[in-house]
């Protein structure tokens, strides 16, 4: 005979089974799709890319590369902006050539009087064409930057200081340590959707892509040519992820133990392939000025960057220079 207290101990055991499969649902569906993008870096490398903070000119406990050079610059100092994987750089630079008065930061913003800035690829290219920076530091423009350029009667000068790789990257775990520039092709055209097909596990591949007007997009878009990205419903949910970037900005800015850079056509990108050229996917990174700018430091800080220590700066800030 089943008594009032046994349908009251199957309702407390239907209730405990009913909370225990929403518990289990809600581990399943972190794991699965949650834990994937949450985002674990600091509030400045969320907002900026990059911790501006430790990267600072004239500053004791900064990280960038200090040179000794006592010839500065004086008078209407160029105001420079650029990319986030580029300002540890051309923080540098100013640290070198420029006095310690001309850069003004509150701790979280350079102040508008500052000759050192820093918005990002997307602002830099708009703000060297509306006039707010006078050098920009940056890979190369985008279509709707050439655009936006040229609709405001602006001509860029872009003047190669360096050289970079153009890097994939994908979780340590993932079998796959190689792939030739046709199967990334293949990856982002869609062509393969399996990890299967370029030589590693049954998992959907997820091929991420960055945001448009950013240097690694621009990049992307050139490298993938004619050829249109697409990115798969099964792979966004379940895949494993590929995704890229610059070199510099994987191993010295954005560094995360969990990823590695795969090689490209059996070359993997360090700075002695980037160098000789032997890895696949290399190019230049540029200071960028309007033609019509008349502010005469422009060429001098030029000339200094593709001086001996110019590039001295360049490669200890871990890029690879013009001239060895």
């Amino acid at each position: 005979m089943i008594t009032v207290r046994d349908k009251k101990n199957k309702r407390i055991l239907q209730l405990v089974a009913l909370v225990l499969v929403f518990v289990l649902f809600d581990v399943a569906v972190y794991n699965l799709f949650t834990k994937r993008y949450i985002d674990r870096r600091s509030d400045e490398m969320k907002g900026k890319s990059v911790e501006v903070s430790k990267n600072l000119p004239f500053d004791d406990a900064s990280e960038i590369y200090k040179l000794d050079v006592p010839e500065k610059l004086s008078g209407d100092l160029p105001v420079l902006d650029g990319a986030a994987a580029l300002f540890p750089m051309y923080s540098a630079f100013v640290n070198a050539v420029y006095p310690k008065e001309s850069v003004s930061f509150d701790g979280k913003d350079f102040s508008e009087e500052s000759a050192l800035q820093f918005t990002n690829t997307r602002g830099a290219y708009k703000s060297v064409v509306d006039g707010t920076a006078d050098i920009v530091f940056c890979a190369k423009p985008s279509e709707e930057q050439l655009e936006y350029a040229a609709e405001k009667g602006v001509e860029l000068e872009m003047v190669p200081i360096g050289n970079e790789a153009f890097v994939f990257i994908v979780n340590k775990d993932n079998p796959v340590n190689d792939l030739t520039v046709e199967q990334v092709k293949g990856i982002y055209s869609g062509r393969y959707s399996k990890w299967s097909e370029v030589g590693g596990d049954d998992s959907y591949i997820d091929a991420l892509q960055r945001n448009k007007g950013s240097g690694s997009q621009t990049a992307m878009l050139s490298f993938m040519g004619d050829t249109e990205m697409k990115r798969s419903v099964l792979g966004a949910l379940l895949g494993r992820s590929i995704a890229y970037s610059f070199r510099y900005y994987v191993s010295n800015i954005s560094v995360n133990s969990a990823i590695k850079m795969l090689s490209i056509n059996g070359v993997y990108p360090d700075r002695e392939t980037i160098a000789s050229g032997e890895y696949p996917i290399s190019s230049n990174f540029y200071a960028v000025y309007n033609k019509a700018n008349k502010n005469k430091n422009i060429n001098k800080l030029l000339d200094f960057i593709l001086s001996e220590k110019g590039q001295r700066i360049v490669e200890q800030s871990g890029y690879i220079p013009l001239k060895k």
